[in-house]
């Protein structure tokens, strides 16, 4: 029977102390997504009902990027997706064809 060794304690604070960072990370990434979230909420439902003089309107971008950047963004994760399954494609289709050619030089 192999025996393990067991942590020490730099080990485990190590791990203590990235596990903390992870949740510290995901905090951060939950609220800059909840506040990305209201602002574009308050920008395209409620500034609509804001007379166009008023004040509040400088803390927003023209009313067109509200439907310009969520199409930018939908083109740009597509084709980083169409991208990424075109490579595993591409490289699947190397491998097969490297097998089958092994496979006919070892019958020949």
């Amino acid at each position: 029977m192999v025996s393990l060794p067991l942590e020490d304690d730099e080990t485990r604070a190590t791990n203590a102390n990235r596990a903390q960072f992870g949740q510290l990370f995901g905090l951060a990434m939950l609220l800059a997504a909840t506040a990305i979230f209201l602002y574009y909420t308050a920008w395209t439902l409620l500034m609509p009902f804001v007379d166009p003089g008023h004040p509040l309107h400088d803390l927003f971008p023209p009313r067109v990027w509200a439907i310009r950047i969520p199409v930018i963004l939908t083109l740009l994760g597509s084709a980083v997706v169409g991208t990424f399954l075109g490579l595993v494609m591409i490289r699947s289709n190397r491998k097969k064809a490297a097998k089958a050619k092994a496979a006919a030089k070892k019958k020949a």
